[in-house]
C-alpha cells in the first residue's frame, strides 16, 4: 500500500513533463526542463524499488526510449538514458522493460537503420544493455536475436570503450542465458577476432576473456575459429594480454564440454605460457596444468592402470602446426614455437619417437635460424631427444643424413642429441658413431667455420658424456680432430681443438695430448699416407700430415720410417708443384727444431741419405716458373737446416758435398734473397768443413760466383759473400793448388779493393776482414794492388789499414 501511495503522488508530480515530452511541437528547452524535472522528482526523493518499478514501467519506459531513439539534442538523449539506467537499477522487474528497450537499443545501435554519433551515449546504451542482461537474466532469451545483432555491431566499434564494454556484455549474455546462447553464439567470433589484434592492450584483454566466455557457454565447435589468434596472442608483448590467453585455455581445458576433442589444440598454447618472460604467466600455466592432470587422471581413472600397465598414454605432440610456426617469417612466432617444442618434448618423453623424421627434418631448418634464441631451444630439444628416444633409432636417422651432403645443422643436433644421452645407453653404439664422424665425406666435408664448430661439439660431447669409454674410439676422434686442426681457419677453433685432445687424454688417464699421438701416430701415418702417391696441393691429406708433424712434437720421431718414406713418394720433380711447396715448409719447420722434433729420438742420421739425395738434391735442380724458385728456396732453407743444427755432420758433409755444391753454387742466382742468403751460407759450411780438399776448378768456380754477390743488392747477402770469401781464403793457405791460383788470386785482390767503397758500412768492414785474410797469401802482390788502388784515390783510409796489417804481418814473421 505503501508503495502504490508512493507511486501515485510520483505519477501524479510526472503528469505535467511527460505530457510536454508527448507533445510533437514541444521545443528543445522545454523537453530538457521536462526531464530535469523527472529526474528531481525520480532521483530526489527515497523510493522503493516498488515504487521505482510502478512509476518507471507504466509511466516512464515509452517516453524516454523515444527520446533516446529520435530525439535531436544530445543532452536529452543523455538525460533520458540516465533515467532509464536508474529505473532499471532501481526496480524490482525489470524484466518488463525487455519488449520496449531491446527494440529500442537495436534501433540506435545497429546500422543501416541508425547509429548514435555521440560516444560518449553509444557508450551508455550499450552500458544500458549490460543492466539489462545482468538484472533480467533468463529473460533475455526471448530477445537474444536483438542482443547478438547489437554485439555484432558494438564490438566494431570506433571508440574502444564501447569495443570493451560490449565484451563484458558477450560474457554477461552467455552468461543469463546459456541454454539458448549456444545456437547463436558463432555471430559473435568474427567481430571478436577482428576486434582481438585492436592497438589498445585493454581491448584485446576484453576480447580474449569474453572469447573464453563466449565458447565455454556457447559452441565449441568454434575452437577451430579462434585457437590461431590465441597463439598470436601468447606473442604479445604486453603480459597481461598473454595472461589473459593461458587463464582461457586453462579454463577451457577444465571446464569445456567436448574438451578432449580439442585437447591435441588447447595444449600447445597452454604449454607454450610454461616459457614466459613473467613468472607470474609461468605459475599460472603450470598450476592449471596440475588442475588439468588431476582431472584427467579421475576422469580416466578405470582405464589409467591398464594404460600405464601397456606403457600406451595419450600423445599430445601436434602435427604440422608447430613446424610450420618454427620456420615462421615472424620472429617473434619462431621463437615462442621453439620454446614451445622443448615443452611439448618434455611431456611427450618417449612418445616422440614416432614423430622423429618430422621433428629432425624441423630441427635441421630451425637450427640455421638467425635469431639466437631460436637456436637454443631447438637445440635443448633436440638433447631431450637423446633423454627420451633410444639411440638405435635416432642416431641411425640423424647418422641418415650424413649420406647426403650433411648440414651443419644436422652435426649441431648430432651433437645436442649425444650430451642428452645417458652415458649407458650410448655406449653400444659408440664405434658406429665415431666410423660415421670420422669418414671423409663428413669430417672433411667443409672449411666452413660453423660446420667445423659443430663437429668439435660432437667430439666434445662424445668425451663429456661417455668419459673412459672414449678409449674405444679414441683413434676415430683423433683423426676428426686432427682434420678439424687442418681445415681450420679459425684461430679460436683450433685453440678448442687442441682443448678438446686434453680432454680425450684426460679421460684416458694420460698426461697430456703428446701422449695421445704417442698412442696413436703409427696409424695416423698409416690413415694419411694411404693415397699420398696421388696427391694434389689440395689434398685435405697434406694438412693433416701438417698437422701431426708439427704438432705431435718429439713422437714424430718414432715414426720417422713413414714420415720420409711419405715425403721421398711426394718430393719427386714431376709431382705437384704447388704440394712440394707445402710440405718443403712443413719440413723445414721441423728441422728448425730438429732435436725436439724428427731426432728427438737421435734415429734422424740414418735417414740423411735419403733425405737430401733423394728428397733435397731433385729440388734443388733448376726450373722455370715462381712455384719452381719457391721449392728451391724450402729446399735450400732445409738443407742449411740440417747443417745449421748439426744434424748433417763433417763426415755426413763430405759424402754429400759433390752431389750438392753445383746446386747450391747455381742457388746463389736466385731471385730470392733468401735463396742466394742461404746458399753462401752452405758454401760457407763446405769450405770449412772440407774446401782445403777442392781441386782448382772447384776454387775458381766458388769465387767466381761469390765474388757476383758482393753486388748483391742486399746488405745481408753482401755480408755474407764477404764472410764465404774468408773461408775461400783460409781454405787455399793450405791447399797444393795455392801457386796453381795466383793470377786468379791477384784478380780477386783487385775486384776486393774495388769493394772497400761499399755504400754500406759494415759491408766495408767485412771485405777489409776478406783482404787480410787473403794477405797471407801473397802479400807483396796485394800490396802493389794497394799502391795502384791509392793512386786512383779508392778507399786510403782502409788502404792504410791493409798496408799496416800486412807490415806487421811481415814483422811478427821475423
Amino acid at each position: 500500500m505503501a508503495a502504490a501511495a508512493e507511486a501515485a503522488e510520483v505519477a501524479q508530480a510526472l503528469t505535467r513533463p511527460l505530457s510536454c515530452l508527448q507533445e510533437p511541437d514541444c521545443g528543445r528547452a522545454a523537453r530538457l526542463r521536462a526531464l530535469e524535472a523527472i529526474r528531481a522528482e525520480l532521483q530526489g526523493r527515497p523510493l522503493s524499488g516498488a515504487a521505482v518499478q510502478e512509476v518507471f514501467g507504466a509511466q516512464l519506459v515509452r517516453p524516454l526510449a523515444r527520446c533516446v531513439v529520435g530525439d535531436a539534442a544530445e543532452r536529452c538523449r543523455e538525460l533520458a538514458l540516465q533515467l532509464l539506467r536508474h529505473g532499471l537499477s532501481h526496480g524490482d522487474r525489470p524484466g518488463e522493460a525487455l519488449p520496449v528497450l531491446l527494440p529500442a537499443l537495436a534501433q540506435r545501435l545497429c546500422p543501416p537503420q541508425g547509429s548514435e554519433p555521440s560516444e560518449e551515449l553509444r557508450l551508455g546504451l550499450v552500458q544500458l544493455l549490460g543492466v539489462l542482461l545482468q538484472r533480467c537474466g533468463a529473460s533475455v532469451g526471448p530477445y537474444l536475436t536483438d542482443v547478438i545483432r547489437i554485439l555484432q555491431a558494438t564490438l566494431l566499434d570506433h571508440y574502444a570503450e564501447v569495443r570493451r564494454e560490449s565484451c563484458r556484455c558477450a560474457v554477461a549474455c552467455a552468461q543469463a542465458v546459456p541454454e539458448h546462447f549456444h545456437m547463436q553464439s558463432e555471430s559473435l567470433i568474427k567481430p571478436l577476432m577482428q576486434t582481438i589484434s585492436h592497438q589498445h592492450y585493454r581491448v584485446r584483454v576484453d576480447v580474449i576473456q569474453a572469447t573464453g566466455a563466449v565458447i565455454q557457454f556457447g559452441n565449441g565447435k568454434s575452437v577451430d575459429d579462434v585457437v590461431s589468434h590465441l597463439a598470436q596472442r601468447l606473442l604479445d608483448e604486453i603480459p597481461k594480454v598473454r595472461h589473459a590467453v593461458t587463464t582461457v585455455i586453462g579454463e577451457w581445458l577444465l571446464h569445456l564440454r567436448d574438451r578432449y576433442s580439442y585437447f591435441h589444440k588447447l595444449i600447445p598454447l597452454l604449454l607454450g605460457s610454461f616459457t614466459d618472460e613473467i613468472p607470474e604467466n609461468g605459475k599460472l600455466a603450470w598450476t592449471y596444468w596440475e588442475k588439468i592432470g588431476f582431472q584427467w587422471e579421475k576422469e580416466n581413472e578405470e582405464d589409467l592402470k591398464d594404460k600405464m600397465d601397456f606403457s600406451v598414454s595419450p600423445s599430445h605432440y601436434p602435427k604440422e602446426g608447430l613446424c610450420h610456426d618454427i620456420t615462421d617469417w615472424v620472429e617473434s612466432t619462431r621463437i615462442k614455437a621453439s620454446e614451445l617444442l622443448y615443452t611439448l618434448l618434455l611431456h611427450a618423453e618417449d612418445h616422440i619417437t614416432q614423430h622423429m623424421e618430422l621433428l629432425l627434418r624441423t630441427l635441421y631448418q630451425a637450427c640455421l635460424d638467425e635469431e639466437s634464441n631460436v637456436v637454443k631451444n631447438c637445440v635443448k630439444a633436440a638433447e631431450l631427444i637423446g633423454t627420451f628416444v633410444s639411440p638405435k633409432v635416432s642416431l641411425k636417422l640423424i647418422t641418415a643424413a650424413f649420406e647426403k651432403t650433411p648440414k651443419p645443422s644436422c652435426v649441431m643436433v648430432l651433437a645436442a642429441v649425444i650430451r642428452g644421452s645417458p652415458k649407458e645407453i650410448l655406449r653400444p653404439h659408440l664405434a658406429d658413431l665415431a666410423g660415421t664422424l670420422s669418414q671423409a665425406g663428413v669430417c672433411q666435408r667443409s672449411e666452413e667455420v660453423f660446420y667445423t664448430e659443430q663437429l668439435l661439439c660432437c667430439v666434445q660431447a662424445l668425451i663429456e658424456v661417455c668419459q673412459e669409454d672414449c678409449k674405444e674410439i679414441s683413434l676415430q676422434l683423433m683423426k676428426i680432430l686432427v682434420t678439424i686442426m687442418a681445415i681450420a681457419c679459425s684461430q679460436h677453433v683450433k685453440e678448442k681443438v687442441e682443448e678438446t685432445m686434453s680432454s680425450l687424454a684426460e679421460v684416458q688417464q694420460l698426461d697430456s695430448s703428446l701422449d695421445l699421438y704417442k698412442q696413436h701416430i703409427t696409424q695416423l701415418m698409416e690413415w694419411v699416407s694411404v693415397s699420398c702417391d696421388c696427391w694434389t696441393c689440395c689434398s685435405p691429406e697434406i694438412l693433416q700430415l701438417d698437422v701431426i708433424a708439427t704438432h705431435s712434437g718429439p713422437v714424430i720421431g718414432e715414426a720417422l720410417n713413414d714420415f720420409i718414406l711419405i715425403l721421398k713418394t711426394c718430393l719427386q720433380p714431376d709431382k705437384d708443384p704447388q704440394m712440394r711447396l707445402k710440405l718443403f715448409t712443413v719440413l723445414s719447420q721441423l728441422f728448425q727444431k730438429a732435436s725436439e722434433t724428427v731426432n728427438s729420438q737421435g734415429l734422424f742420421p740414418s735417414y740423411l741419405e735419403t733425405v737430401i739425395k733423394d728428397i733435397l738434391a731433385p729440388n734443388l735442380q733448376w726450373h722455370a716458373g715462381r712455384t719452381a724458385a719457391a721449392i728451391r728456396t724450402t729446399a735450400v732453407s732445409c738443407l742449411w737446416a740440417l747443417i745449421h743444427c748439426e744434424m748433417l755432420s763433417p763426415e755426413e758433409i763430405l759424402k754429400v758435398k759433390d752431389g750438392l755444391m753445383p746446386q747450391v753454387i747455381a742457388a746463389m742466382d736466385e731471385d730470392s734473397k733468401i735463396t742466394r742468403l742461404m746458399a753462401l751460407r752452405i758454401v760457407g759450411v763446405f769450405l770449412k768443413v772440407c774446401g782445403r780438399q777442392f781441386d782448382e776448378d772447384k776454387f775458381t768456380s766458388v769465387y767466381t760466383e761469390v765474388l757476383k754477390r758482393l753486388d748483391d743488392a742486399s746488405c745481408d747477402v753482401r755480408l755474407a759473400a764477404a764472410h764465404t770469401l774468408t773461408n775461400w781464403f783460409k781454405c787455399l793457405k793450405d791447399s797444393d793448388v795455392k801457386s796453381a791460383m795466383e793470377s786468379h788470386i791477384e784478380f780477386l785482390y783487385q775486384e776486393l779493393l774495388i769493394h772497400l767503397d761499399d755504400p754500406d758500412q759494415n759491408t766495408q768492414n767485412a771485405v777489409l776482414e776478406v783482404l787480410k785474410e787473403g794477405s797471407i797469401l801473397y802479400p807483396e802482390l796485394l800490396v802493389r794492388e794497394i799502391e795502384g788502388a791509392v793512386r786512383k784515390h779508392q778507399t786510403p783510409v782502409y788502404c792504410n789499414k791493409l798496408l799496416h796489417h800486412i807490415q806487421s804481418a811481415k814483422e811478427s814473421a821475423l
